[in-house]
């Protein structure tokens, strides 16, 4: 039986088939629709903001600057690292204690995740601001004996420091499950390899474990440091002169609410787009010898840029 010409073709006469057919890229409409509605969309609202008289910008940016409204801005700020670290201490602990072999440390653990974590972040700072009316006296000692220190809840609880309890303990309840997460995420052999070398259990974790948990445990930390930076606002609730009690009292004697709070918002903005670069280039740093391709819309656009206009020209005068 006469085989068929076309399975005689060497692989030359193929190849140069192949660069006869023309190569047709394949058509998106629905990328093309939807970059349409979006563009629409943006020019509509740049429209509005542009048009409304109601945003009235020129108060905008006579409050902008003003020292109450940066003095604020600075206690968000302080407030948010001081919360964080709390959180990130407490963090820590609690996930490892939550992976304890010991059940009533782990159980330990679990209850105050639980507790925090199921509880609202206004809620808790609330009940701090207004501990004395639970325990009028902190006593500091042993358990059923004399204590050797006795202060006066109303003096020690002070709006910063229930501010802090409330968001530090809060925060300290989520960061738990986000490190638990990361170090889960090291393969065990990991730490079976640190033990066989001799390492104690807690320089296995300072030295093996965490730093390869790092890259699991960065991104949703980044995500909670600007959650922080926005919870913050909460402990207006308790007087204290944040940013948005800043404004708040602005606008309380000039009804221009809305400027304030436009002013606010553009703080707000700057402070977590500062916080995200940093993020971006800790992780980028950590992900040195673990590269991937990048898949949101954005980091593919700078992608695709940087290898379309390649390095820049080097200065020919050196």
């Amino acid at each position: 039986m006469p085989v068929p010409t076309k399975t005689l073709q060497t692989p030359a006469l193929q190849d140069a088939a192949a660069e006869e057919s023309p190569i047709v890229r394949a058509r998106h409409p629905g990328r093309w629709a939807a970059a349409v509605v979006s563009m629409l969309m943006l020019a509509a609202l740049a429209h509005s903001l542009a048009t409304n008289p109601g945003y009235r910008w020129d108060v905008v940016w006579k409050y902008l600057t003003v020292r109450t409204v940066l003095t604020g801005f600075g206690w968000t700020l302080a407030l948010t690292a001081a919360s964080m670290a709390i959180g990130i201490v407490l963090g820590v602990v609690a996930a490892l204690m939550r992976q304890s072999a010991n059940p009533v440390v782990s159980a330990c653990a679990a209850t105050y995740i639980w507790l925090f974590r199921g509880t609202p972040v206004l809620v808790q700072l609330i009940f701090w601001y207004n501990l004395a009316a639970l325990y009028p006296r902190i006593d500091i000692g042993f358990p059923f004996f004399a204590p050797f220190l006795t202060l006066s809840t109303n003096v020690l609880i002070t709006p910063i420091v229930a501010a802090l309890l409330g968001l530090g303990l809060n925060e300290g309840a989520y960061m738990a499950e986000i490190v638990r997460s990361g170090l889960m995420s090291v393969d065990p052999g990991q730490r079976e390899a640190a033990y066989s070398l001799g390492l104690t259990p807690a320089r296995t974790v300072r030295r093996v474990i965490l730093p390869q948990a790092m890259r699991v445990i960065v991104p949703p930390t980044g995500n909670e440091v600007v959650g922080m930076l926005k919870a913050t606002s909460l402990v207006s609730t308790l007087a204290i002169s944040d940013l948005l009690y800043s404004v708040q009292g602005i606008y309380g004697r000039t009804f221009e609410t809305i400027p304030l709070l436009i002013v606010a918002s553009a703080w707000y903005l700057l402070a977590s787009t500062l916080l995200s670069a940093c993020q971006i280039a800790l992780e980028n740093r950590l992900r040195r010898g673990h590269t991937a391709a990048p898949t949101d819309g954005v980091s593919v656009l700078i992608a695709r840029v940087r290898r379309n206009i390649g390095p820049l020209p080097r200065n020919s005068s050196r």
